[in-house]
């Protein structure tokens, strides 16, 4: 297992964003459609293992797309730590990049999507370095820190 170990500095604001883990694809399976998949049990096992992944940080704000499988992901993090999810509308990517950049000195855990999350570390390193994530992928971590405006990103498998 990799440590992780958390940023020191209190200026500093640290950036966390993962893809949702594995939803539950049975349905699509069986032919029929589903909007909004609720987490596999593979799935609501990797976002128990984020506990453990993450346990060096302090977090601050969870934010998640208002998709089950975004805010199933965060769950038990938000329940053990008691901290209220605060949704984001992912279609607003730029939008949402400023506002994560005016939240200084915290440490913030996004989730979101395939092409989402990629799309926002992008915008926040102010570069085009990641692609979309393919659709059998769930295990990346991106962990951001900011300092003076600028970033620095640290990309890992969980």
């Amino acid at each position: 297992m990799i440590e992780l170990n958390a940023q020191s500095n209190s200026s500093a604001t640290t950036l966390i964003l993962i893809r949702h883990a594995e939803k539950d694809t049975s349905a699509l399976n069986s032919g029929m459609m589903q909007a909004d998949p609720p987490l596999s049990v593979k799935g609501v096992e990797r976002s128990r293992k984020l506990l453990e992944t993450l346990k060096s940080y302090h977090i601050d704000s969870i934010f998640s797309t208002n998709f089950n499988r975004t805010r199933n992901t965060v769950l038990p993090f938000a329940t053990k730590f008691n901290i209220t999810l605060c949704l984001y509308e992912p279609k607003n990517q730029a939008a949402f990049a400023e506002k994560l950049k005016k939240m200084n000195g915290k440490t913030i855990l996004v989730v979101g999507h395939s092409n989402t999350i990629p799309a926002l570390v992008n915008l926040l390193i102010g570069s085009t370095k990641y692609a979309n994530l393919a659709d059998n992928e769930y295990d990346k971590i991106w962990i951001l820190h900011e300092e003076a405006g600028k970033y620095t990103e640290t990309q890992i498998q969980y």
